[in-house]
């Protein structure tokens, strides 16, 4: 209650002008225990959308607001400026602490992408570093993504042949492989049914949380209780099904390993494990490893494979940017030759459809979020330690007065006049600063080798023009609505020989 009167106070006292820098942010008032919960969850029952409840709310209170969400005190940035401040600041490096972050992991704070200070870092250098050894960045990569994209245009031509096809799950399980392969040496198929389940799994979990944390950590409690129960126990059993698989990919890798050899990310941290308990520290575990591999398979395809299938919806959409794009393709590539990452400097089109595509569609309206690791001020408000901080992507790539006309879809935006790729330093789909994607190189790489395979390859089309609405399904990042695409073969000189999978 002390709580909610010191808020009212402070409001008031900010209208006044009688206090300056005293507050966290300007923002709506909140109440005692639940804070601005039922206000945010009334406003999106009519927005619809997560980040459209704070840019709602940022055009009432300005582009940095404070708010409450149960017992989680939050900062969302709408402004580019701000956004670069926090962003690039050490000040805000840090990962915010909750219940469902440590729900998954014993109640201890494990893997990257949640955890900060010297564990965090030495996690995910170590993680790089290995990565990069396995192809991650380099030629090899690039190899990897080439077998797979033929082999997903193999599939796609023969699925084709039976009408509309569903392209969501093949692109899915073939841009996951990329990265597996660099993790765990193992490609699946993409009719593995074990892998697509899981992949549900995920999608689900995707679904029900928003970046701001979700109702299990603002108000822990409520795990005991009704609608909360069952949120808590379907989030325990995706997350013990994965953990499951994962378990099960390490220890085949224990089987297996060779001291003197090392085949993946798998292998070198097992090697790890077994240095680490001859120092007496503990900081590498197969509890972390796990946890670890939990991050890198939640995040390693959902993103990436999103981003492609929004394109593809954009290319339904707009015939005629399809046609652009192919015709730019055309004139580069004969019929048996296919593009490498080195030719995207001569796909001018190709390059500014994709970054288009991913101010427009905003497959990740909010960064994850960040934590004031101590008592900052920004433009003379003060933020306390611990405040969980977010930057709405959204707000920035939808400006109107940078973009001018951010609601038209118009790829020409990222050209200059003379037809060569203009880069924007508005447009941070990967964030910025040392907390920005860990696999932001892996995912311009898969987005680039598949658009550029499936257009030399098919026109795309929609079995109707009603089918053309597309809507994105609201969650922690935004899933492409499902959808049927006419593939219509264009003539190309692909091998139809798929590689084997394990």
């Amino acid at each position: 209650m002390l709580d909610a009167v010191y808020h009212a106070f402070l409001h008031l006292a900010f209208r006044s002008g009688s206090v300056a820098s005293i507050f966290v942010v300007y923002g709506p008032k909140w109440m005692p225990i639940t804070g601005n919960f039922f206000q945010f969850k009334s406003l999106l029952k009519e927005m619809k959308y997560v980040h459209l409840v704070w840019k709602q709310w940022a055009s009432q209170y300005g582009p940095i607001l404070g708010l409450r969400l149960g017992f989680d005190r939050l900062v969302i940035i709408s402004s580019y400026r701000y956004a670069r401040e926090v962003l690039l600041s050490d000040e805000f490096e840090g990962r915010p602490d909750g219940f469902l972050f440590r729900m998954r992991s014993s109640g201890k704070r494990l893997g990257i992408v949640f955890t900060d200070g010297s564990f965090g870092q030495r996690q995910r250098k170590f993680c790089l570093m290995h990565l990069k050894e396995f192809g991650f960045g380099c030629t090899l990569m690039e190899k990897k993504l080439t077998e797979e994209t033929n082999n997903f245009i193999v599939h796609l031509t023969e699925k084709c042949k039976d009408g509309p096809v569903q392209l969501y799950s093949l692109i899915n399980v073939h841009v996951l492989n990329t990265l597996w392969t660099m993790i765990a040496d193992k490609r699946h198929s993409p009719n593995d049914l074990k892998l697509l389940s899981l992949l549900d799994y995920i999608h689900a979990s995707f679904h029900m949380q928003d970046m701001s944390g979700g109702i299990l950590n603002q108000m822990p409690f409520i795990r005991f209780f009704g609608q909360g129960r069952k949120i808590n126990k379907f989030n325990l059993e995706i997350t013990n099904k994965l953990i499951s698989f994962l378990k099960e990919t390490v220890e085949n890798h224990k089987q297996s390993i060779k001291s003197n050899h090392t085949r993946d990310l798998i292998d070198a941290f097992l090697h790890e494990i077994e240095k680490e308990k001859l120092l007496l520290t503990n900081e590498f575990t197969e509890e972390q490893l796990h946890i670890l591999l939990l991050d890198l398979f939640m995040a390693g395809a959902d993103t990436t494979t999103n981003t492609i299938i929004f394109l593809i919806q954009m290319l339904i959409k707009y015939p005629l940017i399809q046609k652009k794009a192919q015709k730019e393709l055309d004139k580069i590539f004969q019929e048996s030759s296919v593009p490498t990452l080195k030719d995207r400097n001569r796909l001018n089109y190709l390059e500014a459809l994709i970054m288009e595509v991913q101010r427009f569609c905003n497959i990740a309206p909010t960064t994850i979020p960040h934590r004031a690791k101590k008592n900052v001020k920004i433009n003379d408000f003060f933020i306390p330690k611990n405040t969980t901080v977010l930057v709405s992507l959204f707000s920035i790539h939808m400006d109107t007065d940078h973009w001018g006309d951010p609601e038209t879809f118009r790829p020409e935006r990222f050209l200059d006049s003379s037809g060569r790729v203009k880069n924007d330093k508005w447009l941070i789909p990967f964030g910025l600063g040392r907390r920005r994607c860990l696999g932001e190189t892996l995912a311009k790489a898969s987005v680039f080798k598949y658009v550029t395979s499936l257009l030399l390859n098919f026109s795309i089309s929609t079995p109707s023009e009603a089918m053309t609405n597309f809507q994105p399904i609201d969650g922690a990042i935004l899933f492409p609505a499902p959808f049927t695409a006419i593939l219509t073969p264009r003539k190309r000189n692909y091998s139809n020989t798929l590689s084997d999978f394990d």
